[in-house]
Formats: C-alpha cells, structure tokens, sequence
C-alpha cells in the first residue's frame, strides 16, 4: 500500500505486493549477483577513500545548521562499477554527548519505497525526548535512496496531472470501471518507461542495499548502525543477508515481511486483511468518544456515517474535487497512524456538522504546492519502481481481478485502491527480478525487532518471520496498539530497550511484550 513509512505526503495506497513463488537462483542470476557484490565492493572502497565532503544544507532543502549535507556517488548498475555513476544526498548532526561518549553513525531510512530519510536529523534540532539517549552516542544520518528527492529523481508522470482530482472511484460498479482503471494503470507504466526508463531496472531493494553499504564506506564507519522503519526494515532485512558481516546495530521497526513469496503482490493482499481491522479499531475509538466527535456510540453507526459520506462524495464531489479516492487518501492516514486519529475524527465530525470546507482543506489536492507535488509524485513513482522491479509479479488480469474481488467483500476500505496503485507492475516495461533469500548470515550481530500487534501497513507475522529467519533477533511486540512505526511513540516499555540495545547492544534474554503506548485523546 500506500508508502510504508513516515507520515506524509505518500499515503495514497496500501504498501507493499508479492509475486509468483521464486524459482532457485540459476547459474545465470548467480553469477549476476557475483559481479554486483564485487561492484559494490569496488564502490565502497573508492567511497572510504574519497568520504563526504559536508557543507551548509542547500537553503531549499530546508535543513537549517547544524544540520550538514553532501553526497556519496554510487554506480547506477552495480555489475558496471565504473560505468554510469549517480549521486546521493546524505546529511547528519553530530552525536550530542562527548567525543568519548560516540559511537559513529546512526542511518536511518523511514520507509515507503520513495521515503526521503533527510529530516531525521531534525530529531536531534527540535529535542525529541524519544531518541534524546541515541542523541549522545550517535551522529544522526539520513539519506535519500537512489530515485527519490535529490537523489537522481525519477518521475512517472507530470507532477499536477497525478494530483488532480477527482480521481476515479477505486471501487468500480462495473467491467468498464475496471477496464478504465486498468488503461490508466498500463498508461502509468509506460510513463514511468518514457520519463525514467534508464532508471527502472535498476531501481531495486538490493540496490539501495548496496548503496547503503557504499554510504557506510563514505561515513568513514568499519560497521553500520542501522534504524529502519516499515519498508526500511527490508532493506535492513536484504542488507543483513547480503552484508551480515558489516552490521555492528540494527534495529527494524513494523517490519515487512521478507519471505519471497510476499515481496510483493502478496504481501499487498495481506495488506487490505490489516488495514480493515486497523479501520474498526479507530471506528471504535470514535464511538468510544461520541461525547465529542457526534459520530454516534457504536462501529457501526460511525461506519454507517463514512458510507454516506462515501456514497455522497460519489455523486458530487465535495467543493467539485474529493471524491470517493480523495477520501481514501485522508481518511487511511487513520489506520496507518494513531496522531491522525484526532485530526481526522475533527474533520470527519465537523463535516456531518454541516462545515464542508474543512474536509476539502484536508483531502483535495493544491495545485498551488508545486513543490509538494512534485515530492508526491516522486515518492509514487519510486513506490511502482521498487516494488515492480524487485520481484515477478501476476501478469493475469483474471488472477487481479480474482483476488480483489474475493478481498473487497470482507475488507473493502483499501483493498481496491490497493490495486489499482500496484496494478501497473503487471505490464511493468522494465525487467523483473528474483527477490533475495533472506536469512541471517555468518557474522550478524542480534538484530533488534519491534512491532506492534495491530500494524495495518505492515501485518504483526511479517516481524515474526524476520524474527525467525535472522537466527538469535530479538522482538519487542507492543501488543493491542497498530501505530505504523512503533519506535517513535512515547511507551518506555520500547524506549528504555531500544536506548538500551543502541548504547550497549544488550537485549532481554528473551522476546518481550509491552502493554501499548497511550491511546490519542479527543
């Protein structure tokens, strides 16, 4: 679906999808991944050797001192090392303790495919209290993978076309809806060829893998101190079996799961399951808090107002721009994330009120945000090309159609917008690859896991079978909570371990549950 990761601008569709079964590596793809990891290495030594040049931050980047930026330049084609090279835009803070007090470098990534790691840094300037102890020993790295931001940017369509709105209803009424939406979805694709088509094969999870490794030589760091959330956590999964001897800490938080069978239709599929459940529980939080948002006192009555709202919207566009999809766009940000509960049960509330304005401020696109356009469908555009390039994906319109229509009858909050937004990986131009194995290899550390019970983006077995697949990891599961990203949440049941882990390497001697953070209040 929609942007596995931080909030913001790229909830448009339910994260991650999964293919046909992979066949066992051939000799062919073997020897393929031989000259890429003798690429990589080739990448990494010159990166050691050349390191990162830190300046001021560009002003438009909007990162104010002392936050620093430069570049780290990979190949585009890892098997070609000294082929075509890219640049990658990196930044850091320093650590906040004493030089004896540091530990190297903390780099983070936040998810999607197409999330830009860049403000983690920021957690340092604005004093979050969360990290304050990582603070001390770790400078605090982020980056833009290859694609996204100012990262050799693809795009895959002009930035204000993929805006406008309305869109078309995700949930079709008939077989010329899906007919319409399936033109639109091959459209995409091809679109993505035409603008970026140079960049598509190589746009995949192993690649940013190695690219990290390559950010990790230019840190000057003999070993990687990694922070990854949602669709973080698999390129933290893919490093971890291609580079296990490279990792001093890891830590994954709301975790993909890694199995080949799910990267990534399937995993897409499971998606819709969670995002459903996910969706009751916020319903219920809004019954449970009828004295304030007037929604009624019971799930189904707050259900019965969204599909009004639903049905409504359908036959008239609210202020002529949010639609059914509009709709899906704002409202979704409430399964992925418990700080959108409020936010979204105000705007709602105030809607069935009689203020329309306020829903429109909230869901329709502004065309006037050139800049934020441009970030939304950048991180579009990087989601289809990680996600397609990475593994073989259904090309049957049948199995599609199948699968979503079985799906929508019991879940049917995301399940078809779901589809619509990876559809374009089933006529993808660019070749689709095998995803790796994953499993811990020789030289991995214990590998720090965190979920919570109740993940919409990224269901609880996903971190169940990292958890099984990196031998001696350890889990922390927050049981009944479902924020997407469980690091970042004030619950010192998690904190107080993370911090721990991150300053010592110490874990539990065994995997720990903890109550849930504090439940939003209205």
């Amino acid at each position: 679906m929609a942007a596995l990761g931080s909030a913001g601008a790229l909830v448009t569709a339910t994260l991650i999808a999964g293919a046909v079964a992979a066949p066992s590596a051939s000799a062919d793809s073997r020897h393929g991944q031989d000259r890429e990891a003798r690429g990589a290495a080739i990448a990494a030594a010159r990166a050691a050797k050349t390191g990162i040049d830190w300046k001021d931050c560009p002003e438009d980047w909007g990162l104010a001192k002392p936050i620093q930026c430069g570049w780290v330049t990979v190949p585009l084609d890892y098997a070609r090392p000294n082929g075509k090279q890219i640049k990658l835009a990196v930044d850091r803070i320093g650590n906040t303790g004493t030089k004896q007090e540091r530990q190297g470098a903390l780099v983070y990534n936040p998810g999607g495919p197409g999330g830009s790691g860049l403000r983690f840094p920021a957690r340092v300037t604005s004093k979050s209290a969360v990290w304050a102890n990582a603070a001390k020993a770790y400078d605090f790295v982020g980056f833009d993978p290859r694609g996204v931001g100012h990262s050799a940017p693809i795009s895959c369509i002009d930035p204000q076309e993929f805006v406008k709105a309305p869109k078309m209803d995700p949930v079709p009424d008939s077989e010329a809806d899906k007919r319409a939406q399936r033109k639109l979805a091959a459209e995409y694709a091809d679109g993505c060829a035409e603008r970026s088509g140079d960049m598509l094969p190589h746009m995949t999870t192993p690649n940013t893998v190695r690219d990290l490794d390559v950010i990790r030589a230019g840190l000057g760091e003999k070993k990687l101190n990694y922070l990854g959330v949602s669709y973080g956590t698999y390129i933290g999964a893919v490093y971890g079996t291609l580079f296990p001897g490279h990792v001093r800490r890891m830590v994954v938080d709301s975790v993909v799961n890694p199995s080949r069978e799910k990267i990534w239709y399937e995993a897409n599929l499971d998606q819709d399951v969670a995002f459903e459940g996910r969706w009751k529980d916020w319903e219920d939080w809004v019954a449970a808090n009828d004295a304030t948002f007037h929604l009624g006192d019971t799930r189904a009555e707050v259900q019965e107002h969204w599909l009004t709202l639903r049905a409504t919207a359908k036959k008239n566009p609210i202020g002529g721009v949010v639609g059914p999809a509009e709709l899906i766009g704002f409202f979704q940000s409430a399964p992925y994330y418990d700080s959108a509960w409020v936010p979204i049960a105000k705007v709602f509330s105030a809607y069935v009120a009689g203020d329309t304005q306020a829903l429109v401020d909230a869901a329709a696109p502004d065309p006037s945000d050139t800049a934020g356009n441009i970030a939304s469908e950048n991180g579009n555009a990087v989601y289809t090309a990680v996600e397609c390039t990475d593994a073989k994906w259904p090309t049957s319109w049948r199995k599609w159609d199948r699968d979503n229509t079985r799906l929508n009858r019991d879940y049917p909050f995301m399940t078809w917008a779901n589809a619509w937004m990876n559809l374009p990986c089933a006529t993808w131009p660019a070749k689709q690859q095998t995803p790796v194995n994953v499993k811990g290899g020789k030289g991995l550390p214990t590998v720090l896991i965190v979920q919570s019970t109740n993940d919409a983006a990224t269901p609880y077995e996903g971190a169940v079978e990292l958890h099984h697949r990196f031998k001696g990891s350890r889990m922390i599961t927050e049981k009944d909570a479902g924020s997407h990203g469980v690091t970042g949440l004030v619950n010192p049941c998690v904190n107080n371990r993370v911090d721990a882990y991150l300053l010592t390497g110490r874990t539990d001697s065994s995997d720990v549950t903890c109550a849930p953070h504090a439940t939003p209040k209205p």
